[in-house]
């Protein structure tokens, strides 16, 4: 097949794609309108609502990495820190969602009606004379709508790329904003953090080995005196060596665990879930690291999650699924439970939430009355090379 051909072919395809799209938006438009509509009702709405508000983010980011393909432009999504219920800050995904069914409607029927037009012509009765000018005209148009494919294909990526992949003037506020609550939420996390480092070295290690430091002194005036005495409090003495080493340790931990630093985000997901008193499958392959900061944030809010289905879900079952695409690193955290998880009830989602805001990322929860849920965690990022990471 000529380049040419397979290229109006593609267009073609990808027009099919967008209708399909088109429908499945009408759909969620539906399902939307249904869940604002029952939310009044003693809050009926709010798992719709979640449920169709994270459907719409799969649809939007595959059009968009489709309309990425079709413009030779790499797609990175506007991602924000929005949870499901969050209408205001998914407003980049609701306007493409409103703007597409008017769009693929024009980039469909333009050539559709070219086509039909052709075979209406073909379809009347006529003389010989008539039969060749009215033939002529019907390929002209079928030409045409050949022609036209490409380019409308093109439009329809473009409008969808401009819609999710590029900020307007009012998004680039809405953004600053964000960053602002962000570094504020940071500074706030940070020195929460230092108080408590703080303070768990001052009434823990500090004051054991303060202990420490009175046991070997009165040691040392009792060695010549009282050796056996000595002797005792020489022993004293090393039992809180050994227990502040032992604190220190377990401090440490808490800021970045070892299993971490040693197996890298991937093994130490592994280690989490085989601590789960619930079985968890796992499926964890990345080609690279992340950054150290990117790498704990994902652990612990993967640890945090775990933690919640331990107890609070019922599951007989979980799952933890660990990815990279288009610059994204995307953790999700499922469970075949009661569901009902939401942030706002001090589940610590909205912990979790406050750290990955640092870094950019986004916290969508899909947990409708009778499950499953399925936590989805994404953070913008790049990895290191794998040759260059150090284990």
């Amino acid at each position: 097949m000529r380049a040419d051909t397979r290229h109006r072919v593609e267009a073609a395809a990808s027009l099919g794609r967008g209708l399909l799209t088109a429908a499945a938006a009408l759909l969620l438009v539906a399902i939307l309108l249904a869940g604002l509509i029952l939310v009044p009702i003693a809050g009926l709405g709010l798992p719709i609502l979640a449920q169709a508000l994270a459907a719409v983010r799969l649809l939007a980011r595959s059009h968009g990495d489709w309309a990425g393909r079709v413009l030779g432009e790499r797609f990175v999504p506007g991602y924000g820190i929005a949870l499901p219920t969050d209408l205001h800050k998914r407003g980049r995904e609701l306007r493409w969602l409103a703007v597409l069914v008017p769009i693929v409607a024009v980039t469909t029927l333009v050539p559709a009606g070219f086509v039909l037009a052709a075979v209406a012509i073909a379809s009347k009765p006529k003389d010989p004379a008539g039969r060749v000018a009215e033939g002529l005209a019907g390929l002209l148009l079928i030409g045409v709508a050949w022609l036209l494919l490409p380019w409308l294909a093109r439009m329809q990526a473009l409008v969808t790329f401009r819609l999710l992949a590029e900020p307007d003037r009012a998004d680039l506020a809405a953004r600053v904003a964000q960053l602002t609550v962000s570094r504020s939420t940071a500074v706030d996390a940070q020195s929460a953090e230092l108080r408590r480092i703080e303070r768990d070295l001052h009434d823990g290690a500090q004051a054991r080995l303060v202990a420490l430091t009175m046991s070997l002194g009165m040691a040392e005036d009792s060695i010549a005196g009282d050796p056996e005495q000595a002797r005792k409090l020489v022993v004293e003495a090393r039992e809180s060596a050994t227990t502040a080493l032992a604190e220190l340790r377990d401090l440490v931990r808490g800021v970045m665990p070892p299993v971490l630093a040693d197996r890298g985000l991937p093994g130490a997901l592994e280690a989490a879930a085989l601590l789960c008193p619930i079985p968890v499958r796992v499926a964890v392959g990345i080609p690279g690291r992340p950054s150290p900061p990117v790498e704990s944030a994902m652990y612990f809010a993967a640890v945090e999650a775990l933690t919640n289905i331990a107890k609070h879900s019922s599951a007989t079952t979980a799952w933890l699924r660990l990815s990279h695409e288009a610059g994204v690193l995307s953790l999700v955290v499922g469970d075949d439970g009661t569901g009902g998880a939401c942030p706002d009830r001090g589940t610590g989602l909205a912990g979790v939430w406050r750290r990955l805001s640092v870094f950019d990322g986004a916290l969508t929860v899909s947990s409708p009355a009778g499950g499953p849920t399925e936590i989805l965690v994404e953070v913008p990022c790049g990895l290191s090379s794998p040759k260059i990471t150090l284990s």
